[in-house]
């Protein structure tokens, strides 16, 4: 190795699938075999099954310079903060080949040690609760993405349809999607669940006895052991785990839903309709006794498996007379709305951007404000038309504030500020209006449906359009 500019992939080739391996209805797991760690030949034997449904010989696959030098374009293209160790992504990446090399070096001599995780909490929209996260450096991101590269087709192919969270050619707004359906083909009864702490309370026994049954490799099951006790840094103490993967960490998305892929084929085999997104989870029934059955299911198996379902977000609901909540959406009869966490969420983003004493020029300020309202138009398009209209008066409140601070007149805009600064004055300074845009997608539906015969409705609800999304 060389230089970094010699080993920047130009196409990401090495990190993402190549498109001839999604021609036609490939499965999923052939959508997440990267070339940097998966044969064709290797591929083959999964679609076939390997004797004894384990793998051995996957440890050389992890410190494979090529698969690490993908991993780590991986992780640069998520940023993120530094670790313990303040290397940053960019510090990294100036001495890539050194680093690559030295990794490789130490995983293949089995005396690699991840560090510490530092831990940050991060507040909770509409709660007192914080989010505890965990930060790996950067070099055991980048060994946590080269076992993910690995690892993930072998479970990949057996997880279950109703899984929606961190999988290839899946996303929130699927998961959405088949909420929608069910509501509308009468499964109003809703067992609206929630894991306690889930990603720090998964028993590192029972994870490691699932990765077992189809991993046979003790070295990188030893790997990934020593990733889950890695310990915590959390200001001054430090402790090394009993329980849980770090959210944060690349590996715990993969894990997570290899722990709950038992309860998601559970539900199957009763015939229940469950829908997850990693840890949060709804199952829609047509009967309040078959949710109180599908519940019960839910409690057993979290009980012996040594979760805990939270006593007070955990409930039984009649869509027709109340709603309930999932990835930022609010669900209450057929009408969609965006829930009060996620409206808070975004109003407290907008706030940022417009505080009075905002130094910048309004151009400016309207091109940021666009940024984050365009982004949250595209996942929260769906929602009730009524909506919109009072987000675009806050937001032109907002900015009529920080006008009349550059006019030195001090306190909020209002009354006469609405004629100084009218709608029209910020529609030609370029501020993105999410009830034109709305009229927009609704128009675009509309046409689409007359050139198709198809009845028009009034509100873009038939789909959940694309993928992914943020649950802002």
């Amino acid at each position: 190795m060389t230089s970094n500019q010699e080993h920047k992939p130009e196409s990401m080739s090495e990190v993402e699938t190549p498109k001839a391996r999604y021609a036609g209805d490939a499965p999923s797991f052939t959508r997440c075999a990267k070339p940097c760690a998966w044969t064709d030949r290797m591929l083959a034997t999964l679609d076939t099954g390997v004797k004894g449904g384990r793998w051995f010989r996957l440890f050389d696959k992890v410190f494979q310079e090529r698969n690490l030098l993908a991993a780590f374009w991986q992780v640069s293209r998520n940023a993120g903060a530094a670790g313990v160790d303040h290397v940053t992504v960019k510090s990294f990446e100036e001495n890539l080949p050194e680093e690559i090399q030295k990794l490789s070096q130490s995983i293949q001599a089995k005396t690699y040690q991840p560090q510490s995780i530092r831990r940050v909490h991060i507040p909770k929209p509409g709660s007192k609760e914080t989010r505890p996260l965990g930060i790996p450096t950067i070099r055991d991101r980048v060994v946590q993405a080269a076992i993910v590269n690995v690892i993930e087709p072998i479970f990949e192919r057996d997880f279950a349809k109703q899984s929606y969270g961190f999988r290839p050619g899946r996303g929130c707004k699927d998961a959405l999607r088949r909420v929608d359906e069910l509501l509308k083909l009468g499964y109003v009864h809703v067992v609206d669940a929630d894991l306690k702490g889930y990603f720090d309370t998964i028993p590192h026994d029972r994870l490691m006895e699932k990765l077992s049954e189809k991993i046979a490799d003790g070295s990188i099951l030893r790997l990934i052991s020593q990733f889950l006790t890695a310990p915590i840094q959390d200001g001054n103490t430090e402790k090394v785990p009993q329980s849980g993967t770090p959210q944060g960490a690349v590996l715990s998305p993969l894990l997570s839903n290899i722990y709950l892929n038992g309860l998601d084929h559970l539900m199957s085999q009763f015939g229940f309709e469950m829908v997850r997104y990693a840890d949060d989870f709804v199952i829609l029934c047509r009967t309040h006794a078959e949710a109180e059955r599908a519940l019960a299911v839910v409690q057993s198996w979290v009980q012996e498996h040594e979760l805990t379902l939270h006593p007070q977000k955990t409930c039984l609901v009649d869509v027709r007379e109340e709603g309930f909540d999932f990835l930022g959406y609010h669900f209450v009869g057929m009408d969609r709305h965006v829930s009060k966490k996620s409206l808070q969420k975004m109003k407290s983003a907008i706030r940022k951007k417009t505080r009075r004493n905002n130094g910048h020029s309004m151009k400016a300020i309207i091109a940021d404000v666009n940024v984050t309202l365009r982004g949250w138009f595209a996942y929260f398009q769906h929602s009730h038309r009524w909506t919109f209209e009072p987000l675009d008066r806050f937001i032109r409140q907002r900015l009529r504030s920080i006008l009349k601070r550059h006019h030195k007149v001090s306190g909020v805009a209002k009354g006469r500020d609405m004629y100084r600064w009218r709608n029209s004055y910020f529609a030609e300074s370029g501020l993105f209006s999410l009830v034109a845009a709305h009229r927009s997608v609704l128009s675009t539906l509309s046409e689409g449906k007359l050139s198709t015969g198809e009845p028009c409705a009034g509100e873009p609800h038939a789909r959940f359009g694309g993928r992914g999304g943020s649950t802002q």
